[in-house]
């Protein structure tokens, strides 16, 4: 038997090799132990579906969350379609390793990234991985990152109710609340409220319903412009019995600022989309750290 330091990560330990299974499965839950109690606040961003801006809300309420004052993690759950580098402005590729563990990225002061897109090789490669292989890396990026002291640890998730989220569910045992985004249409919000249904089936705290694309300004009139309804996620909420965090108003320079790796709410702090997102990150830091 190998004589194990439950500090250091396994990917950065020099007898990993000769560990047993037992070693390493114990080492591995000492290792999540650690890392989740510094972590004051664990967060899933759900939607039923794809195309509602679920990472977009991500990245901005994780930088607004940052703005206020905390310290935020965002791990990037969705394995097959990894969008949060992009969205931070982040290209490198590989990551580096201390005794302490995985070093995540840092694109803004006490904003840290981790996310399957730094190991691959190239954006176009694709991740053809079935469930054992999700588990494992979604562990390890709890397990073996070093996120350090965190107010929040955002995980971004991909569509549905599938593999990552049972997976995120079962390695934290105890995620502190889910945020469901949705669109206003009807499609959206039927596939939305599955997300409602899994977390409560799994006793995870539905911290509520946040509507994206909810309305449109005309920047040249003033005109506003509902060209995906409104009021839908609200209803909802309603309806569900869980909180409306919120709608956050259509605005091309989100999606422009996206593609160039800047977060909207840092290029565009007095914004009505900002004002949103602020909004949003009140009532979740109210429903978590002041609770």
């Amino acid at each position: 038997m190998s004589s194990c330091n439950s500090n250091n990560s396994c990917s950065s330990c020099s007898s990993q090799n000769s560990c047993d299974t037992n070693e390493k499965e114990q080492h591995t839950k000492e290792l999540l132990r650690q890392r989740l109690s510094k972590i004051k606040c664990t967060l899933m961003v759900m939607s039923g579906k794809g195309g509602v801006g679920k990472s977009t809300v991500s990245t901005n309420l994780a930088a607004m969350l940052n703005m206020l004052g905390h310290k935020v993690g965002i791990l990037d759950a969705d394995i097959h379609g990894p969008n949060i580098p992009k969205m931070l402005g982040i290209n490198e590729k590989g990551v580096l390793s201390s005794g302490e563990g995985i070093i995540p990225f840092e694109p803004v002061e006490n904003l840290k990234v981790m996310s399957v897109a730094f190991l691959l090789k190239s954006d176009d490669d694709a991740v053809i991985w079935r469930a054992p292989l999700k588990h494992s890396l979604i562990e390890q990026f709890i397990s073996d990152v070093n996120w350090g002291e965190l107010d929040f640890l955002i995980i971004d998730l991909p569509p549905g109710t599938g593999d990552e989220p049972l997976s995120v569910a079962h390695v934290i045992e105890g995620v502190d609340g889910s945020i469901i985004v949705t669109t206003p249409q009807e499609v959206a919000l039927l596939d939305s409220r599955k997300s409602v249904t899994f977390s409560r089936k799994l006793n995870i705290p539905v911290l509520g319903i946040v509507e994206n694309m909810s309305g449109f300004v005309c920047p040249n009139c003033g005109e506003k412009i509902d060209l995906f309804k409104v009021g839908g996620g609200e209803k909802a909420a309603k309806e569900l019995n869980v909180d409306f965090l919120g709608r956050i108003p259509i605005d091309p320079s989100v999606v422009l600022e996206g593609d160039a790796g800047k977060p909207y709410i840092l290029e565009h702090p007095d914004s009505e989309v900002s004002k949103a997102f602020k909004e949003i990150a009140e009532k979740v830091i109210a429903k978590t750290l002041k609770k």
